[in-house]
């Protein structure tokens, strides 16, 4: 599998997140103190987009409904979500930030 590079590293400061676009999916990266982290940006309670939602530290809050997303894992961390959000890889190189296409 290969990667597909998104954004240049100081497009998405830290403590921020925008949505970006791997192959047919549309995801949500985050940048956590420096390191980068990607889910689904379409939440998986009613299919808000996570990305306009709130990051506060590692967990995002859709703007819909609130629910709570670990930018880690994608585990939910707050309701009303109970099914976690698909994760991808990802890997910086120079300044390019890479998210590892979905096969």
């Amino acid at each position: 599998m290969s990667y597909e590079k998104v954004a240049g590293v100081s497009e998405i400061p830290k403590g921020s997140m925008r949505s970006v676009r791997v192959g047919n999916e549309e995801v949500m990266l985050a940048n956590v103190d420096g390191k980068f982290y990607a889910l689904r940006n379409r939440c998986t309670h009613v299919g808000g987009p996570l990305a306009k939602g709130k990051l506060s530290g590692y967990v995002v809050q859709c703007p819909w409904h609130g629910s709570k997303f670990d930018v880690r894992t994608g585990s939910v961390v707050g309701p009303p979500a109970s099914a976690p959000e698909p994760t991808f890889e990802v890997k910086v190189e120079n300044d390019a930030v890479m998210i590892k296409k979905p096969s």
